[in-house]
């Protein structure tokens, strides 16, 4: 049922909401000078309070998402550059984290190491802040207490250190295989699929719903069963089960077109995997051994670690989940073992490998202008023309304008094209001028405010010396315009000719 309501909407205005939501943000910052369109902020929300209520799938992705989408549509209305339009985007993922898992701490780091992908100290103080207001804020209203209620663990000999690297070598490996597992169900989904994608939420939801029926404990986020394994509620074979139910569960939500979050299922795994090595080791050594449930712990942050390859959010944010600082040394140990497992086994994270199968490799080498977008190049212009504006009083405005061309909007102050000085001109020399400029109007290809700066470049082939329009992501208003003259007079590179080169 609720495959059939979010479906339509996620097809029709949002695209970008499908999925876990992460991808699609460390796409917006490292591409699209951080711009994410504003309706994703409602239309994540509804779609995954859907989803996450019929499905196997978390809340921590949409949470990312909208709170990026929040800062990136507060950014674009002030109208700040690119760099602290990406800034805020990370402000908001970073209070979202803070916000829903009670975790200050976790929150910028989360931001810094996974979307805007380094430490810079400018940045810091920004998302640190975000991630204070909104833990007051989340504190005030959900109390503050850990996240997640676990009995107190310890490390009960030296001799479990070895245990817990190994751990963190075993997770490491399964963290990875969640992540394949994902992708190749999500490809299945699509070559088994044949009708319409708006259709295909509520369809899937059917084979869905027959696993949730066989297995319950895949049902919603799941932290009540992961607190239920790690106190030992449940024997080696059902740990097993979960674990592997937990990845097909998760895999399908989204492989149908689902819109929820791959971090708790991934700390579900972990813990499910952690658990159930606890449970063969302490069986082998019980004397020396601390219950199945310490390395259920530690699992959590090993494949959280191994799947994102982020050992600090992994660290910080399950100590903060946790409040567990007594066994935060083999956490730390197994963490490392397991992301530098992941870094052996795959080139790729639970999240970038969405971005690479569409062609999108966010770590490769950056040119020096990665990072610029039309609308940090863009003119702004003294005027538009009324497509109602008659030939005289366009002649006039024409004359004001360098370029001899100016853009032409309708009554609703849509963009229709461009009128060029030298059209004006000839029409006024006929016998039988036109009345107004409508019938002049040429459509020349607008760029919009977050294309690339090479996208520019090759947009502008045939136009550049009398440039383009630069419209707004929701192409509809001019917002300025561009040439080669403005790029390089805004760029001032030290070799002009290499920017156009590359």
């Amino acid at each position: 049922m609720a495959g059939a309501i979010y479906g339509p909407i996620i097809y029709r205005f949002a695209p970008e909401a499908r999925g876990h939501g992460v991808p699609e943000v460390m796409y917006a910052v490292s591409e699209r000078g951080g711009r994410i369109a504003p309706q994703v902020v409602v239309l994540k929300a509804l779609a995954s309070a859907l989803c996450i209520g019929g499905g196997s799938v978390g809340r921590e992705g949409p949470i990312v998402q909208i709170g990026s989408a929040t800062g990136s549509t507060l950014a674009q209305l002030i109208r700040l550059d690119t760099p602290r339009v990406r800034l805020l985007v990370a402000c908001g993922a970073a209070g979202g984290i803070a916000a829903t898992f009670n975790a200050p701490l976790a929150g910028p780091f989360f931001a810094m190491e996974l979307i805007l992908r380094n430490f810079a100290a400018e940045s810091f103080g920004a998302v640190v802040l975000s991630s204070v207001t909104a833990s007051v804020i989340g504190r005030a209203i959900l109390g503050d207490t850990a996240f997640l209620s676990l009995p107190v663990f310890a490390v009960r000999n030296p001799i479990e250190y070895p245990l817990y690297l190994l751990l963190g070598l075993v997770v490491g490996i399964i963290g990875v295989c969640f992540s394949k597992v994902l992708y190749l169900i999500e490809d299945l989904c699509d070559w088994a699929w044949r009708g319409p994608e708006w259709a295909r939420p509520a369809v899937g939801g059917l084979l869905l719903g027959g696993l949730l029926i066989a297995l319950p404990q895949m049902y919603g986020v799941g932290y009540p069963v992961l607190e239920n394994a790690v106190e030992g509620k449940y024997l080696l074979g059902m740990l097993v089960l979960l674990l592997i139910g937990k990845m097909v569960a998760t895999s399908l939500t989204i492989g149908i077109g689902g819109s929820g979050g791959v971090f708790a299922p991934t700390l579900f795994i972990g813990a499910m995997a952690g658990t159930a090595f606890g449970e063969i080791v302490h069986q082998i050594l019980p004397a020396a051994t601390e219950s199945p449930g310490a390395y259920g712990l530690v699992g959590m942050a090993a494949a959280l670690g191994g799947s994102t390859r982020a050992p600090i959010t992994a660290v910080i944010i399950l100590f903060e989940l946790t409040g567990e600082y007594s066994i935060i040394l083999p956490l730390m140990a197994a963490v490392a073992v397991a992301t530098g497992v992941s870094k052996l086994l795959s080139t790729d994270t639970i999240y970038t490998r969405k971005l690479l199968r569409r062609g999108i490799d966010i770590e490769r080498p950056r040119h020096p202008f990665a990072a610029v977008t039309a609308a940090d190049v863009a003119q702004p212009i003294s005027e538009s023309l009324w497509e109602n504006t008659n030939l005289a009083s366009a002649a006039k405005a024409l004359e004001r304008t360098p370029g001899g061309i100016l853009p032409v909007v309708d009554d609703g102050g849509r963009y229709r094209g461009c009128v060029s000085a030298r059209d004006v001109a000839e029409s006024l020399d006929t016998p039988d001028p036109p009345a107004t400029v409508s019938t002049l109007i040429r459509r020349l290809p607008p760029v919009t405010a977050d294309t690339g700066f090479h996208d520019v470049v090759t947009a502008l082939d045939g136009h550049g010396g009398t440039g383009l329009p630069v419209i707004d992501p929701d192409h509809t208003a001019v917002i300025g315009w561009v040439n080669y003259e403005r790029l390089l007079s805004v760029l001032h590179p030290a070799d002009p000719q290499s920017a156009f080169s590359a």
